[in-house]
């Protein structure tokens, strides 16, 4: 698949020196409940599609076919996801990062370069660069983005079937006038970030039930 010449111009100057770049990203930085959520992504050096885009920029039905066509076409991927009470431990920066890290790691084969979205490298020991903007510069962040938001997304919808209470299939965990709405009637919920304004100005009340899962770990890969 072909796309524009001048498309992704930041990453093409990479893949002169590196056969294996690895796009990484992470959705859900600013939510108030759920995991943080990472992909990692090597895509082939001829990948491109025509609606490959930072994941912000595209439709939920875009994003799903993307999604089906990046899994099948990336040498490699991986999504990594670090959970709410953790994110309450060590903060949503180190959460972000370390989500992926892991996602890094399970790639297969290891990234020669990593280029990560945003001002800051994470833990992963190889070689990394910080692109700012790099889901809308980068070819391989920008499909990471798209993975990393339908994984999301679809943990949220699934969510919401265990605390309707809080319509996250409708704003994903956002600071929604509806979520907002919901959380000052019933309080947090277990995935709810406590550490988080303006979920620590509310309290848990009696009888919103449990959801018991990993405090982190990856969530699938190649």
């Amino acid at each position: 698949m072909f796309g524009e010449k001048n498309r992704w111009l930041k990453e093409k100057q990479f893949l002169k020196s590196y056969r294996f770049i690895a796009g990484v990203d992470e959705v859900g930085r600013g939510a108030l409940a759920g995991p943080v959520v990472a992909a990692a992504v090597i895509l082939p050096r001829e990948f491109d599609h025509p609606d490959l885009a930072d994941s912000k920029c595209l439709s939920p039905q875009k994003r799903e076919r993307l999604f089906e066509i990046i899994k099948k076409e990336a040498i490699s991927w991986a999504v990594a996801r670090v959970e709410n009470e953790i994110i309450d431990q060590i903060g949503i920066l180190k959460a972000s990062l370390r989500a992926m890290a892991e996602a890094l790691e399970a790639l297969s084969p290891q990234p020669q370069l990593a280029l990560i979205d945003g001002r800051f490298t994470t833990p992963w020991a190889g070689l990394q660069k910080a692109i700012i903007d790099g889901d809308a510069l980068c070819r391989s962040i920008a499909a990471a983005s798209i993975l990393a938001k339908v994984v999301r997304d679809h943990i949220m919808t699934e969510a919401a079937q265990k605390f309707p209470e809080y319509a996250f299939e409708r704003h994903k965990g956002y600071a929604t006038k509806l979520h907002l709405e919901a959380l000052k009637t019933y309080g947090p919920c277990p995935l709810h970030r406590r550490s988080f304004r303006p979920v620590s100005e509310t309290e848990k009340p009696e009888g919103i039930g449990s959801f018991r899962r990993k405090a982190f770990g990856l969530v699938f890969s190649s």
